[in-house]
């Protein structure tokens, strides 16, 4: 590691010492112009030239915290510099009005820069023509006007090449904050449709695993043929939770995991089995589904499927004794409807009211589903007693999702 790395850096944390460093090289230049350079001749020997440029310099120290005050300060001292001793020429004394004025513009604005520029420009090489020992029209006094020229260039370069990387960085910050966002929101909504999938497979086989072993449990004695019946029920159920329940947590495996499930999604193809389960638990179902004209879109079917499929549970868990269902499907040009209602059979209207909101997601699931392809889900207790659940469905939006 080179032994110098850690100082410079140190030098380059601390802006006043790195500005201090800098007036006394530039005090070093000028002093050795005055005393010790060939041209030492041409220049004032007497303590003024030292003192100016002591003075100037010593300025150079606050250049990024005043880039104009030094300015104005470094261009008095070269203009008194030029002025003494019965008009001598400016010198290298002027070398501390370039640096700040490179100063100014590289730490203020650009129309700053624009005026700051002309001024000093203009009044350094005037006072060089007019006060000068050497001719108006002199290479020197063009060379001074184009010294401090390329100073306000090389300041206003330096002020826009920061601007530039700072805007850079700022961009890529947002960038990063954006993705970050995106990623957050990505992950919940994939956690929220898990969560759905796995509350519609284990609320549905759970509740027919629960009335079915109630039954076995109530007629093992008296009937044990219904009650191997009831348990075969359970095993069934039981049976299809799990291959549900693989085929919701295999999606959370790696795209190219070859033990990933690939058995297509629920549907509505399959309703006929959805409806036979219920139906030997014991509620008493009458289906009306339209003719599928055009085959749905993968996200209309699931839905669909899941909406049904929570309704009725919902019907089991809380309807009463001898409730019946009515199941319909119907499909306009631009939307599929599904809707679900029960009669609420014996049990009074308030505990089917209240069954059907205390405490569980289904409801609040089902929206979440239909909301994400653009369509609407209504559950209430109907007029006559019962509950119906309603949810239209867009085609067109599935097709898009």
């Amino acid at each position: 590691m080179n032994p110098l790395a850690r100082p410079t850096r140190r030098l380059w944390a601390h802006p006043l010492a790195l500005d201090a460093v800098l007036a006394a090289v530039v005090l070093g230049v000028i002093l050795g112009s005055l005393y010790i350079g060939p041209d030492k001749a041409r220049y004032d020997s007497s303590a003024s030239g030292a003192v100016l440029g002591v003075l100037g310099c010593a300025a150079l120290v606050l250049r990024r915290r005043y880039p104009l005050g030094v300015l104005a300060f470094t261009c008095a001292v070269t203009v008194g510099y030029v002025a003494t001793e019965g008009g001598r020429e400016s010198g290298p004394v002027v070398v501390c009005a370039v640096v700040a004025l490179y100063s100014a513009a590289a730490y203020t604005d650009r129309p700053t820069t624009w005026r700051a520029g002309v001024l000093t420009c203009v009044g350094l090489t005037a006072a060089a023509m007019l006060v000068g020992r050497r001719p108006w029209y002199s290479p020197e006094n063009l060379a001074l006007l184009a010294w401090t020229g390329m100073a306000a260039a090389a300041g206003d370069a330096k002020r826009t090449r920061r601007a530039y990387i700072a805007a850079i960085e700022e961009r890529a910050e947002r960038a990063e904050r954006t993705r970050e966002q995106e990623a957050k929101r990505r992950v919940t909504e994939e956690r929220m449709r898990i969560a759905r999938e796995l509350h519609d497979v284990v609320a549905h086989h759970i509740a027919l695993v629960n009335v079915q072993a109630g039954v076995a449990a109530h007629v093992m004695d008296t009937r044990p043929d219904q009650a191997k019946q009831a348990l075969a029920h359970v095993r069934q159920a039981s049976r299809s939770a799990l291959d549900e329940l693989r085929a919701t947590v295999g999606l959370l495996r790696q795209s190219g995991d070859p033990e990933a499930p690939m058995e297509p999604a629920p549907g509505l193809g399959v309703l006929d089995q959805l409806v036979d389960g219920f139906r030997r638990a014991g509620l008493p179902i009458e289906v009306a589904v339209a003719e599928p004209a055009p085959s749905l879109p993968a996200s209309v079917d699931l839905t669909a499927y899941r909406v049904i499929q929570e309704s009725l549970t919902n019907a089991h868990k809380h309807a009463g004794a001898g409730a019946r269902v009515e199941v319909r499907v119907t499909r306009a040009p631009d939307a599929l409807e599904v809707t679900v209602q029960d009669d609420g059979g014996t049990s009074p209207a308030e505990t089917a009211e209240t069954g059907q909101h205390a405490g569980g997601h289904g409801l609040m699931g089902m929206r979440e589903r239909t909301a994400a392809l653009g369509g609407t889900c209504e559950a209430g207790r109907c007029p006559d007693g019962g509950f119906r659940v309603h949810a239209r469905l867009p085609l067109a939006v599935g097709e898009k999702a």
